[in-house]
Protein backbone atom coordinates (compact mmCIF):
# COMPACT_ATOMS: atom_id res chain seq x y z
CA UNK A 1 0.00 0.00 0.00
CA UNK A 2 1.39 3.06 -1.07
CA UNK A 3 2.11 6.31 1.55
CA UNK A 4 0.59 8.46 -0.72
CA UNK A 5 -2.73 6.33 -0.37
CA UNK A 6 -2.34 6.08 2.99
CA UNK A 7 -1.97 9.81 3.97
CA UNK A 8 -5.18 10.12 1.78
CA UNK A 9 -7.06 8.35 3.84
CA UNK A 10 -5.80 10.34 6.99
CA UNK A 11 -6.73 13.53 5.65
CA UNK A 12 -9.92 12.25 4.47
CA UNK A 13 -10.76 10.78 7.88
CA UNK A 14 -9.70 14.11 9.45
CA UNK A 15 -11.93 16.17 7.23
CA UNK A 16 -14.51 14.15 8.38
CA UNK A 17 -14.00 14.81 11.76
CA UNK A 18 -13.84 18.11 11.33
CA UNK A 19 -16.98 18.42 9.58
CA UNK A 20 -18.78 17.23 12.99
CA UNK A 21 -16.81 19.51 15.50
CA UNK A 22 -17.71 22.26 13.63
CA UNK A 23 -21.83 21.05 13.89
CA UNK A 24 -21.18 20.17 17.65
CA UNK A 25 -19.32 23.22 18.90
CA UNK A 26 -21.39 26.42 17.54
CA UNK A 27 -22.55 28.16 20.37
CA UNK A 28 -20.43 26.19 22.92
CA UNK A 29 -19.67 27.95 26.76
CA UNK A 30 -17.52 26.42 29.23
CA UNK A 31 -20.48 24.54 30.14
CA UNK A 32 -20.72 22.64 27.25
CA UNK A 33 -16.98 21.96 26.87
CA UNK A 34 -16.94 20.64 30.71
CA UNK A 35 -19.97 18.40 30.71
CA UNK A 36 -21.45 18.86 27.17
CA UNK A 37 -24.06 20.96 29.70
CA UNK A 38 -25.33 17.33 30.78
CA UNK A 39 -27.57 16.69 27.78
CA UNK A 40 -25.47 13.92 26.35
CA UNK A 41 -27.85 11.15 24.49
CA UNK A 42 -26.51 7.63 26.75
CA UNK A 43 -26.47 5.52 23.86
CA UNK A 44 -23.88 7.85 22.05
CA UNK A 45 -22.01 8.14 25.20
CA UNK A 46 -22.00 4.31 26.02
CA UNK A 47 -20.91 3.75 21.96
CA UNK A 48 -18.42 5.79 21.86
CA UNK A 49 -17.10 4.95 24.70
CA UNK A 50 -15.57 2.11 22.80
CA UNK A 51 -13.29 3.67 20.96
CA UNK A 52 -12.54 5.64 23.52
CA UNK A 53 -11.01 2.45 25.77
CA UNK A 54 -9.88 0.53 22.31
CA UNK A 55 -6.42 3.03 21.78
CA UNK A 56 -3.79 2.10 19.41
CA UNK A 57 -1.72 0.32 22.13
CA UNK A 58 -5.28 -2.34 21.97
CA UNK A 59 -5.57 -2.13 18.21
CA UNK A 60 -2.08 -3.55 17.85
CA UNK A 61 -1.43 -5.33 21.32
CA UNK A 62 -3.83 -7.23 22.45
CA UNK A 63 -3.90 -9.31 18.91
CA UNK A 64 -0.15 -9.25 18.92
CA UNK A 65 0.25 -10.72 22.43
CA UNK A 66 -1.77 -13.91 21.61
CA UNK A 67 0.79 -15.96 20.28
CA UNK A 68 2.99 -15.50 23.88
CA UNK A 69 -0.26 -15.13 26.38
CA UNK A 70 -3.07 -16.75 24.54
CA UNK A 71 -6.33 -15.57 25.61
CA UNK A 72 -5.44 -14.85 29.19
CA UNK A 73 -6.25 -11.01 28.49
CA UNK A 74 -10.03 -12.14 28.26
CA UNK A 75 -9.62 -12.52 31.70
CA UNK A 76 -9.06 -9.05 32.70
CA UNK A 77 -11.94 -8.25 30.15
CA UNK A 78 -14.55 -10.31 32.73
CA UNK A 79 -12.86 -8.28 35.81
CA UNK A 80 -13.30 -5.30 33.42
CA UNK A 81 -17.33 -6.41 33.71
CA UNK A 82 -17.39 -6.53 37.31
CA UNK A 83 -15.23 -3.38 37.82
CA UNK A 84 -18.51 -1.43 35.57
CA UNK A 85 -20.81 -2.82 37.88
CA UNK A 86 -19.08 -0.97 40.64
CA UNK A 87 -18.93 2.56 38.65
CA UNK A 88 -22.23 2.40 37.62
CA UNK A 89 -23.63 1.41 41.18
CA UNK A 90 -21.46 3.11 43.74
CA UNK A 91 -19.34 5.99 41.90
CA UNK A 92 -21.96 7.12 39.45
CA UNK A 93 -24.52 7.69 41.77
CA UNK A 94 -21.92 9.65 44.29
CA UNK A 95 -21.27 11.77 41.52
CA UNK A 96 -24.32 12.61 40.29
CA UNK A 97 -25.54 13.55 44.08
CA UNK A 98 -23.29 15.91 44.45
CA UNK A 99 -23.28 17.58 40.99
CA UNK A 100 -19.82 17.31 40.24
CA UNK A 101 -18.08 18.45 36.99
CA UNK A 102 -14.84 17.72 38.14
CA UNK A 103 -14.64 13.98 39.99
CA UNK A 104 -11.87 15.17 42.01
CA UNK A 105 -14.23 17.99 43.61
CA UNK A 106 -15.47 14.72 45.74
CA UNK A 107 -11.87 14.43 47.66
CA UNK A 108 -12.37 18.51 48.79
CA UNK A 109 -15.71 18.05 50.00
CA UNK A 110 -15.03 14.79 51.70
CA UNK A 111 -11.44 15.43 53.46
CA UNK A 112 -10.28 19.19 52.63
CA UNK A 113 -7.82 20.81 49.66
CA UNK A 114 -4.45 18.73 50.38
CA UNK A 115 -6.55 15.36 49.06
CA UNK A 116 -8.10 17.43 46.24
CA UNK A 117 -4.97 18.57 44.74
CA UNK A 118 -3.72 15.62 45.35
CA UNK A 119 -6.21 13.52 43.59
CA UNK A 120 -6.34 16.01 40.47
CA UNK A 121 -2.42 15.97 40.22
CA UNK A 122 -2.59 12.32 40.20
CA UNK A 123 -5.05 12.38 37.30
CA UNK A 124 -3.09 14.74 35.45
CA UNK A 125 0.27 12.96 35.47
CA UNK A 126 -1.26 9.35 34.21
CA UNK A 127 -3.52 10.73 31.76
CA UNK A 128 -0.26 12.54 30.07
CA UNK A 129 1.92 9.62 30.12
CA UNK A 130 -0.72 7.62 29.29
CA UNK A 131 -2.43 9.40 26.38
CA UNK A 132 1.25 10.11 25.39
CA UNK A 133 2.37 6.45 25.18
CA UNK A 134 -1.31 5.39 23.32
CA UNK A 135 -0.79 8.17 20.59
CA UNK A 136 3.19 7.06 20.26
CA UNK A 137 2.40 3.81 19.35
CA UNK A 138 0.16 4.95 16.63
CA UNK A 139 1.98 7.83 15.02
CA UNK A 140 5.16 5.80 15.33
CA UNK A 141 3.92 2.84 12.58
CA UNK A 142 2.61 6.11 10.47
CA UNK A 143 6.00 7.51 10.54
CA UNK A 144 7.19 4.26 9.13
CA UNK A 145 5.01 3.30 6.35
CA UNK A 146 4.02 7.07 5.64
CA UNK A 147 6.40 9.69 6.48
CA UNK A 148 9.56 8.83 6.45
CA UNK A 149 9.31 7.59 3.19
CA UNK A 150 9.09 12.03 2.05
CA UNK A 151 12.12 12.67 4.73
CA UNK A 152 9.59 14.15 7.42
CA UNK A 153 10.98 13.92 10.39
CA UNK A 154 9.10 12.39 14.16
CA UNK A 155 8.73 15.44 15.61
CA UNK A 156 7.33 16.87 12.90
CA UNK A 157 4.87 14.45 12.36
CA UNK A 158 3.75 14.28 15.70
CA UNK A 159 3.39 18.17 15.50
CA UNK A 160 1.04 18.00 12.74
CA UNK A 161 -1.34 15.20 14.24
CA UNK A 162 -1.31 17.04 17.55
CA UNK A 163 -2.36 20.39 15.81
CA UNK A 164 -4.82 18.49 14.04
CA UNK A 165 -6.20 17.23 17.74
CA UNK A 166 -5.74 20.67 19.42
CA UNK A 167 -8.16 22.26 16.46
CA UNK A 168 -11.17 20.15 16.64
CA UNK A 169 -11.83 19.96 20.65
CA UNK A 170 -10.77 23.20 21.13
CA UNK A 171 -13.98 25.05 21.21
CA UNK A 172 -16.70 21.74 21.80
CA UNK A 173 -14.97 19.94 23.97
CA UNK A 174 -17.04 16.95 25.65
CA UNK A 175 -19.94 17.78 23.60
CA UNK A 176 -17.94 17.61 20.21
CA UNK A 177 -15.78 14.25 21.50
CA UNK A 178 -18.99 12.52 22.48
CA UNK A 179 -19.81 12.75 18.21
CA UNK A 180 -16.53 11.98 17.40
CA UNK A 181 -15.94 8.97 19.30
CA UNK A 182 -18.63 7.63 18.44
CA UNK A 183 -17.44 8.30 14.45
CA UNK A 184 -14.08 6.96 15.73
CA UNK A 185 -16.03 3.67 17.36
CA UNK A 186 -17.87 3.05 13.99
CA UNK A 187 -14.54 3.13 11.62
CA UNK A 188 -12.66 0.70 14.60
CA UNK A 189 -15.39 -1.57 14.58
CA UNK A 190 -15.63 -1.55 11.02
CA UNK A 191 -11.93 -2.12 10.58
CA UNK A 192 -11.97 -4.63 12.74
CA UNK A 193 -14.46 -7.05 11.35
CA UNK A 194 -13.29 -6.27 7.85
CA UNK A 195 -9.98 -7.50 8.29
CA UNK A 196 -10.88 -10.62 9.65
CA UNK A 197 -13.45 -10.87 6.56
CA UNK A 198 -10.62 -10.19 4.32
CA UNK A 199 -7.74 -12.49 6.22
CA UNK A 200 -10.12 -15.12 5.89
CA UNK A 201 -10.91 -14.68 2.60
CA UNK A 202 -7.08 -15.63 1.78
CA UNK A 203 -7.60 -18.45 4.00
CA UNK A 204 -10.75 -19.88 2.45
CA UNK A 205 -12.73 -19.62 5.40
CA UNK A 206 -16.52 -19.54 5.93
CA UNK A 207 -17.62 -18.32 9.13
CA UNK A 208 -17.79 -22.01 10.73
CA UNK A 209 -14.40 -22.21 9.54
CA UNK A 210 -13.16 -19.03 11.08
CA UNK A 211 -14.60 -20.31 14.39
CA UNK A 212 -13.22 -23.62 14.37
CA UNK A 213 -9.71 -22.65 13.47
CA UNK A 214 -9.76 -20.23 16.70
CA UNK A 215 -11.81 -22.22 18.77
CA UNK A 216 -9.18 -25.14 18.52
CA UNK A 217 -6.43 -22.93 18.61
CA UNK A 218 -4.09 -23.33 21.45
CA UNK A 219 -3.42 -20.00 21.46
CA UNK A 220 -7.18 -19.75 22.57
CA UNK A 221 -6.59 -20.78 25.69
CA UNK A 222 -8.10 -18.28 28.34
CA UNK A 223 -7.36 -19.65 32.01
CA UNK A 224 -4.40 -19.34 33.48
CA UNK A 225 -4.15 -21.32 36.88
CA UNK A 226 0.22 -21.24 37.67
CA UNK A 227 0.32 -18.95 40.20
CA UNK A 228 4.07 -17.81 39.31
CA UNK A 229 2.52 -16.11 36.16
CA UNK A 230 1.52 -12.50 36.00
CA UNK A 231 -1.41 -13.62 33.98
CA UNK A 232 -3.20 -16.16 36.92
CA UNK A 233 -6.67 -16.06 36.64
CA UNK A 234 -7.20 -14.81 40.24
CA UNK A 235 -4.50 -11.67 39.45
CA UNK A 236 -5.74 -11.21 36.23
CA UNK A 237 -9.56 -10.98 37.19
CA UNK A 238 -8.98 -9.05 40.33
CA UNK A 239 -6.86 -6.83 38.67
CA UNK A 240 -9.24 -6.08 35.28
CA UNK A 241 -11.70 -5.47 38.23
CA UNK A 242 -9.86 -2.86 40.04
CA UNK A 243 -8.03 -1.25 37.08
CA UNK A 244 -11.35 -0.40 35.89
CA UNK A 245 -12.65 1.33 38.71
CA UNK A 246 -9.56 3.37 38.89
CA UNK A 247 -8.66 4.05 35.28
CA UNK A 248 -12.51 4.66 34.48
CA UNK A 249 -14.49 5.43 37.37
CA UNK A 250 -11.82 7.68 39.05
CA UNK A 251 -10.54 8.70 35.79
CA UNK A 252 -12.04 12.36 34.74
CA UNK A 253 -11.45 11.58 30.97
CA UNK A 254 -13.92 8.69 31.45
CA UNK A 255 -16.55 10.10 33.77
CA UNK A 256 -16.51 13.37 32.18
CA UNK A 257 -18.52 11.73 29.48
CA UNK A 258 -20.75 9.66 32.16
CA UNK A 259 -21.90 12.84 33.77
CA UNK A 260 -22.53 14.34 30.66
CA UNK A 261 -25.63 12.15 30.32
CA UNK A 262 -29.56 13.91 31.66
CA UNK A 263 -29.71 11.65 34.53
CA UNK A 264 -28.30 9.45 36.81
CA UNK A 265 -29.90 6.46 35.15
CA UNK A 266 -29.06 7.48 31.74
CA UNK A 267 -25.18 7.19 32.94
CA UNK A 268 -25.92 3.78 34.47
CA UNK A 269 -27.69 2.74 31.12
CA UNK A 270 -24.80 3.67 29.22
CA UNK A 271 -22.36 2.19 31.65
CA UNK A 272 -24.14 -0.87 31.61
CA UNK A 273 -24.35 -1.09 27.30
CA UNK A 274 -20.65 -0.26 27.24
CA UNK A 275 -19.59 -3.21 29.28
CA UNK A 276 -21.14 -5.97 27.31
CA UNK A 277 -20.04 -4.05 23.87
CA UNK A 278 -16.80 -3.67 24.97
CA UNK A 279 -16.46 -7.77 26.16
CA UNK A 280 -17.68 -8.65 22.66
CA UNK A 281 -15.08 -6.44 20.82
CA UNK A 282 -11.54 -7.75 23.01
CA UNK A 283 -12.81 -11.34 21.93
CA UNK A 284 -12.84 -10.19 17.93
CA UNK A 285 -9.91 -9.11 18.90
CA UNK A 286 -8.11 -11.79 20.63
CA UNK A 287 -9.66 -13.97 17.37
CA UNK A 288 -7.78 -11.60 14.82
CA UNK A 289 -4.90 -12.34 16.76
CA UNK A 290 -5.43 -16.00 16.32
CA UNK A 291 -5.58 -15.42 12.62
CA UNK A 292 -2.78 -13.29 12.25
CA UNK A 293 -0.33 -15.59 13.66
CA UNK A 294 -1.59 -18.45 11.66
CA UNK A 295 -1.43 -16.32 8.63
CA UNK A 296 2.61 -15.05 9.72
CA UNK A 297 3.77 -18.64 10.41
CA UNK A 298 2.08 -20.24 6.91
CA UNK A 299 4.39 -16.84 4.89
CA UNK A 300 6.68 -17.11 7.05
CA UNK A 301 6.98 -13.37 8.25
CA UNK A 302 8.58 -12.42 10.92
CA UNK A 303 8.62 -9.24 13.15
CA UNK A 304 10.96 -7.61 15.62
CA UNK A 305 7.99 -7.01 18.00
CA UNK A 306 4.52 -8.21 18.08
CA UNK A 307 2.95 -5.09 17.84
CA UNK A 308 4.20 -4.58 14.64
CA UNK A 309 2.64 -7.99 13.38
CA UNK A 310 -0.98 -6.14 12.63
CA UNK A 311 0.28 -3.25 10.31
CA UNK A 312 3.45 -5.75 8.55
CA UNK A 313 0.41 -8.25 7.37
CA UNK A 314 -2.23 -5.78 6.75
CA UNK A 315 -0.25 -3.21 4.79
CA UNK A 316 1.82 -5.27 2.97
CA UNK A 317 0.21 -8.71 2.47
CA UNK A 318 -3.61 -8.15 2.45
CA UNK A 319 -4.40 -5.85 -0.35
CA UNK A 320 -5.09 -2.23 -0.47
CA UNK A 321 -8.49 -2.37 0.81
CA UNK A 322 -6.93 -4.15 4.19
CA UNK A 323 -4.81 -1.44 3.83
CA UNK A 324 -7.07 1.52 4.12
CA UNK A 325 -9.50 -0.03 6.42
CA UNK A 326 -6.46 -0.84 8.56
CA UNK A 327 -5.11 2.96 8.59
CA UNK A 328 -8.64 4.10 8.88
CA UNK A 329 -9.26 1.84 12.18
CA UNK A 330 -5.70 3.04 13.42
CA UNK A 331 -6.29 6.55 13.10
CA UNK A 332 -9.94 5.99 14.97
CA UNK A 333 -7.93 4.43 17.83
CA UNK A 334 -5.55 7.41 17.75
CA UNK A 335 -7.64 10.62 17.69
CA UNK A 336 -9.64 9.21 21.09
CA UNK A 337 -6.46 8.78 22.85
CA UNK A 338 -5.82 12.10 22.44
CA UNK A 339 -8.57 14.37 22.71
CA UNK A 340 -10.25 12.98 25.26
CA UNK A 341 -7.34 13.38 27.30
CA UNK A 342 -6.75 16.68 26.16
CA UNK A 343 -10.23 18.10 26.74
CA UNK A 344 -9.82 16.43 30.09
CA UNK A 345 -6.69 17.84 31.31
CA UNK A 346 -7.79 21.26 30.70
CA UNK A 347 -10.78 20.65 32.68
CA UNK A 348 -9.07 19.31 35.09
CA UNK A 349 -6.55 22.38 35.83
CA UNK A 350 -9.34 24.42 35.14
CA UNK A 351 -11.48 23.27 37.76
CA UNK A 352 -9.38 21.45 40.25
CA UNK A 353 -6.18 24.05 39.90
CA UNK A 354 -7.73 27.09 38.47
CA UNK A 355 -11.10 27.16 40.24
CA UNK A 356 -13.62 27.91 37.81
CA UNK A 357 -16.10 26.70 39.21
CA UNK A 358 -15.53 28.23 43.02
CA UNK A 359 -17.32 30.71 44.63
CA UNK A 360 -14.22 33.05 45.50
CA UNK A 361 -13.39 32.47 41.42
CA UNK A 362 -14.94 36.61 39.89
CA UNK A 363 -13.91 36.03 36.64
CA UNK A 364 -16.37 36.59 34.09
CA UNK A 365 -17.14 34.13 30.92
CA UNK A 366 -14.75 35.74 28.55
CA UNK A 367 -11.69 35.81 30.68
CA UNK A 368 -12.33 32.19 31.72
CA UNK A 369 -12.91 31.23 28.10
CA UNK A 370 -9.13 32.89 27.57
CA UNK A 371 -7.83 31.22 29.80
CA UNK A 372 -9.27 28.01 28.95
CA UNK A 373 -7.38 28.45 25.34
CA UNK A 374 -4.28 28.87 26.66
CA UNK A 375 -4.94 25.76 29.34
CA UNK A 376 -6.10 23.89 26.14
CA UNK A 377 -3.00 24.81 23.73
CA UNK A 378 -0.12 24.19 26.72
CA UNK A 379 -1.25 20.81 27.12
CA UNK A 380 -1.35 20.08 23.75
CA UNK A 381 2.45 21.37 23.51
CA UNK A 382 3.38 19.23 26.57
CA UNK A 383 1.92 15.89 25.02
CA UNK A 384 3.82 17.10 21.87
CA UNK A 385 6.93 16.96 23.71
CA UNK A 386 6.50 13.79 26.19
CA UNK A 387 5.90 11.97 22.85
CA UNK A 388 9.29 13.12 21.39
CA UNK A 389 10.67 11.71 24.45
CA UNK A 390 9.37 8.74 24.28
CA UNK A 391 11.04 8.54 20.40
CA UNK A 392 14.25 9.77 21.73
CA UNK A 393 14.02 6.75 24.31
CA UNK A 394 13.57 4.33 21.55
CA UNK A 395 13.79 1.55 23.45
CA UNK A 396 10.56 -0.58 23.43
CA UNK A 397 10.93 -2.19 27.47
CA UNK A 398 11.69 1.38 29.07
CA UNK A 399 8.36 2.55 27.15
CA UNK A 400 6.43 -0.17 28.43
CA UNK A 401 7.87 0.36 31.95
CA UNK A 402 7.06 4.01 31.64
CA UNK A 403 3.39 3.02 30.40
CA UNK A 404 3.25 0.54 33.67
CA UNK A 405 4.04 3.67 36.20
CA UNK A 406 1.52 5.46 34.75
CA UNK A 407 -0.71 3.13 35.76
CA UNK A 408 1.26 2.99 39.20
CA UNK A 409 -0.23 6.96 39.90
CA UNK A 410 -3.89 5.39 40.02
CA UNK A 411 -3.45 3.67 42.97
CA UNK A 412 -3.52 6.53 45.32
CA UNK A 413 -7.00 7.53 43.80
CA UNK A 414 -8.24 4.19 44.38
CA UNK A 415 -6.83 4.63 48.16
CA UNK A 416 -8.05 8.16 48.36
CA UNK A 417 -11.63 6.96 46.80
CA UNK A 418 -12.06 4.15 49.07
CA UNK A 419 -10.84 5.74 52.00
CA UNK A 420 -13.95 8.15 51.79
CA UNK A 421 -16.60 6.16 50.81
CA UNK A 422 -15.80 3.47 53.33
CA UNK A 423 -14.63 5.23 56.17
CA UNK A 424 -16.00 7.72 58.06
CA UNK A 425 -12.36 8.81 59.09
CA UNK A 426 -10.86 12.05 58.35
CA UNK A 427 -7.22 12.29 57.39
CA UNK A 428 -4.37 14.99 58.71
CA UNK A 429 -4.57 16.72 54.98
CA UNK A 430 -0.68 17.55 55.47
CA UNK A 431 0.69 14.08 54.77
CA UNK A 432 -1.96 13.07 52.26
CA UNK A 433 0.38 13.78 49.49
CA UNK A 434 3.23 12.05 50.81
CA UNK A 435 1.12 9.11 51.68
CA UNK A 436 -0.16 9.25 47.94
CA UNK A 437 3.81 9.68 46.51
CA UNK A 438 5.34 6.95 48.88
CA UNK A 439 3.17 4.14 47.62
CA UNK A 440 3.35 4.04 43.85
CA UNK A 441 7.08 4.00 44.89
CA UNK A 442 6.97 0.99 46.86
CA UNK A 443 4.99 -0.94 44.18
CA UNK A 444 7.56 0.25 41.97
CA UNK A 445 10.20 -1.79 44.11
CA UNK A 446 8.22 -4.58 44.83
CA UNK A 447 7.61 -5.15 41.22
CA UNK A 448 11.19 -4.86 40.53
CA UNK A 449 12.12 -7.35 43.23
CA UNK A 450 9.50 -9.62 43.92
CA UNK A 451 10.83 -13.11 42.12
CA UNK A 452 13.85 -12.45 44.29
CA UNK A 453 12.07 -11.51 47.36
CA UNK A 454 9.22 -13.94 47.13
CA UNK A 455 10.05 -17.14 45.57
CA UNK A 456 9.26 -16.24 41.56
CA UNK A 457 6.22 -14.47 42.71
CA UNK A 458 5.87 -11.87 39.36
CA UNK A 459 3.35 -8.89 39.89
CA UNK A 460 1.12 -8.66 37.44
CA UNK A 461 -2.53 -5.91 37.62
CA UNK A 462 -2.56 -6.93 41.11
CA UNK A 463 -0.28 -4.65 41.95
CA UNK A 464 -2.61 -1.47 41.18
CA UNK A 465 -4.73 -2.99 44.52
CA UNK A 466 -1.95 -3.33 46.74
CA UNK A 467 -1.39 0.46 45.46
CA UNK A 468 -4.12 1.51 46.87
CA UNK A 469 -4.47 -0.63 50.29
CA UNK A 470 -0.97 0.92 50.54
CA UNK A 471 -2.57 4.20 50.46
CA UNK A 472 -5.64 3.27 52.34
CA UNK A 473 -3.52 1.92 55.39
CA UNK A 474 -1.69 5.36 55.03
CA UNK A 475 -4.40 7.21 55.12
CA UNK A 476 -5.81 5.21 58.24
CA UNK A 477 -2.46 6.23 59.76
CA UNK A 478 -2.91 9.85 60.05
CA UNK A 479 -6.82 9.79 60.23
CA UNK A 480 -8.61 10.19 63.03
CA UNK A 481 -12.54 9.70 63.93
CA UNK A 482 -14.83 12.59 62.40
CA UNK A 483 -16.19 14.84 64.71
CA UNK A 484 -20.10 15.28 65.08
CA UNK A 485 -20.15 18.28 65.49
Amino acid sequence: MSAGLILLCVAIYTLVLFGVTFLTSRGASNETYFIGNRSSRWYLVAYGMVGASLSGVTFMSVPGDVDAKQFAYFQMVLGYFVGYLVIAFVLLPLYYKLNLTSIYSYLQKRFGNHSYKTGAFFFIISRIVGASFRMFIVINVLQQFVFSHWGIPFWATTLIFVILILLYTFEGGVKTIVWTDTLQTTFMLTSLVMSIILISKLFGFHFTDVVQTISQSPMSKIFNWDWHSPVFFPKAFLGGMFITIAMTGLDQEMMQKNISCKTLKDAQKNMMSFSAIIIFVNLIFLSLGVLLFNFAHQHGITVQHSDDLFPTIALNYLGPVCGIFFIIGLISAAYPSADGALTALTASFCIDFLGFNSSENTWDEKKKKRTRYLVHISFAILLLLVIVIFKAINDESVLRKLFTVASYTYGPLLGLFAFGIITKRQTKEIFVPIIALISPVICFVLSTYSVDWFAGYKFGNELLIINGMITFAGLLLISKKQSLS
